[in-house]
C-alpha cells in the first residue's frame, strides 16, 4: 500500500512530466513556425543570373565574400523546369519542413523571348541534394482547374486568361494550415499578381502547397494597401512576430518592413520612417533577409537596378529587422540579381564544391 508521501511524489512527477511535454510542444511549434535553419559552416546564394534568365549558385564562408559555382552558369536546364516561358527568375530556396530536402520557387518568365514584363505562372522545385531537381509548373492562365481545391475555393478573378503577372514567389512553412482531410501543415507560397482587366495594380496573394510540393491551393489575397507591392520576404523573429520586407511601388517607393502577429493576415502598413533608404532616388527591389551563424542581427540582400551596371548590395539590420545600415556590394559574384540565401552544413558545402569542380572540368 502506497504511503501519502509516495502518492504526492508520484503526482508531482506526473505534473512535472506534463509540463515538460507542454514546453517541448511549444518549442517544437516555434521551430516549425519558421523555415528550418541548419548549418552555419557556409552560405548559399541562389539567384537569377544577371547574364540571363537562369538560376545560379554562389557560396561563401562568411556570408559576404562569395564565389560562383560552375562559373555562374545555370544549375539546371530551364527548358526542363520552366515549362511556360523557359526562364527562371527570382529564385527562392529553403529547406523543407523535415530539414532533409530542399525546396525552390521561381518566376516562370523570359523577357528575352517575350520582350515584355508580363508572365503567367511559377515553378515549384524539390531536391534531395541541391543538385538534381524535380518540378511542377503552374500556368495561372488555365484558371481554377490547376489548384487542388479549385472546385470549392473562392476565385479571386472572374477570368484567369487575362492574367498579366505572377511574380517573385517565396516559401514559408505554415504548421497551422489545415487541409480538407484534417492533415496539418503546408508550405505557404506567397507572390504578387496582376490582372489588368480586373485590378489596378500588383497585389500580394498566397497559396498553400502540400508536403509533396506538387499540389497547391487557389490564391487568396494577403493584403491590399491601396498601391502596388511586390517582392515580399517574410521571416519570424525572436519577438514572436512575423516581419515582412517588401517593395512599395506606390506611395513613397522603396523597400520597407511590415509586421503581423499572424502569417496570412493582419499585415499593417509599413513604417515610412525606417526603410532601406541608402539608394536615394535609385530603384531597388528583391530584398532577402538572412542571419549569420550565432548572430541575432540580420543581413539584407537586395538589387539596386537603376544604375548600369547594377549593384547587388548586402546591408545590416538589427535583431528586429530594423535600423538598416552599412550597405556593401556583394563580393565574388559575377552577375548577382534577385535571389535568396540559405545556411549550409560542411557536408553540403563540400558536396557543392566538388560538383562545381566536376562540371567545370567537363566543359574544358
Amino acid at each position: 500500500m502506497r504511503t501519502q508521501r509516495q502518492t504526492i511524489h508520484g503526482m508531482a512527477l506526473k505534473i512535472a512530466g506534463a509540463a515538460l511535454v507542454a514546453v517541448a510542444a511549444m518549442l517544437s511549434a516555434d521551430v516549425c513556425a519558421q523555415n528550418v535553419q541548419r548549418g552555419g559552416y557556409a552560405y548559399l546564394y541562389c539567384h537569377m543570373s544577371g547574364r540571363g534568365e537562369w538560376t545560379a549558385y554562389a557560396v561563401s564562408r562568411d556570408g559576404l565574400n562569395y564565389q560562383d559555382l560552375i562559373g555562374g552558369d545555370p544549375i539546371f536546364d530551364n527548358a526542363e523546369h520552366a515549362r511556360i516561358e523557359g526562364g527562371t527568375r527570382d529564385a527562392y530556396i529553403c529547406r523543407d519542413c523535415t530539414g532533409k530536402r530542399y525546396l525552390m520557387v521561381t518566376t516562370d518568365m523570359c523577357v528575352a523571348k517575350s520582350h515584355k514584363w508580363d508572365n503567367y505562372g511559377i515553378d515549384l522545385l524539390r531536391s534531395s541534394d541541391l543538385i538534381n531537381w524535380k518540378s511542377v509548373t503552374f500556368d495561372f492562365r488555365k484558371g481554377m482547374q490547376i489548384f487542388c481545391d479549385g472546385d470549392t475555393a473562392h476565385s479571386v478573378y472572374k477570368n484567369w486568361a487575362t492574367i498579366n503577372r505572377v511574380w517573385a514567389p517565396q516559401i514559408f512553412w505554415d504548421p497551422d494550415y489545415v487541409w480538407g482531410d484534417g492533415t496539418r501543415g503546408g508550405y505557404m507560397i506567397y507572390y504578387s499578381m496582376l490582372n489588368r482587366a480586373e485590378e489596378p495594380y500588383d497585389r500580394m496573394y498566397y497559396s498553400h502547397a502540400d508536403r509533396t510540393f506538387t499540389r497547391m491551393t487557389a490564391p487568396r489575397q494577403l493584403f491590399d494597401w491601396g498601391y502596388a507591392t511586390i517582392d515580399c520576404d517574410i521571416n519570424l523573429l525572436s519577438d514572436g512576430l512575423y516581419h515582412m520586407l517588401i517593395k512599395k511601388e506606390g506611395g513613397k517607393p522603396g523597400i520597407y518592413t511590415a509586421v503581423s502577429k499572424h502569417l496570412t493576415y493582419g499585415w499593417g502598413e509599413p513604417d515610412d520612417t525606417d526603410y532601406v533608404s541608402f539608394e536615394g532616388k535609385k530603384k531597388c527591389e528583391g530584398a532577402s533577409a538572412f542571419q549569420l551563424a550565432g548572430d541575432s542581427t540580420w543581413r539584407v540582400g537586395y538589387i539596386q537596378y537603376s544604375d548600369n551596371p547594377r549593384h547587388y548590395r548586402i546591408c545590416k539590420a538589427n535583431a528586429h529587422l530594423r535600423g538598416f545600415n552599412s550597405p556593401q556590394d556583394i563580393k565574388g559574384v559575377e552577375a548577382p540579381q534577385h535571389g535568396s540565401f540559405m545556411m549550409l552544413t560542411k557536408k553540403e558545402y563540400e558536396r557543392l564544391m566538388k560538383w562545381s569542380s566536376r562540371q567545370i572540368a567537363k566543359k574544358k
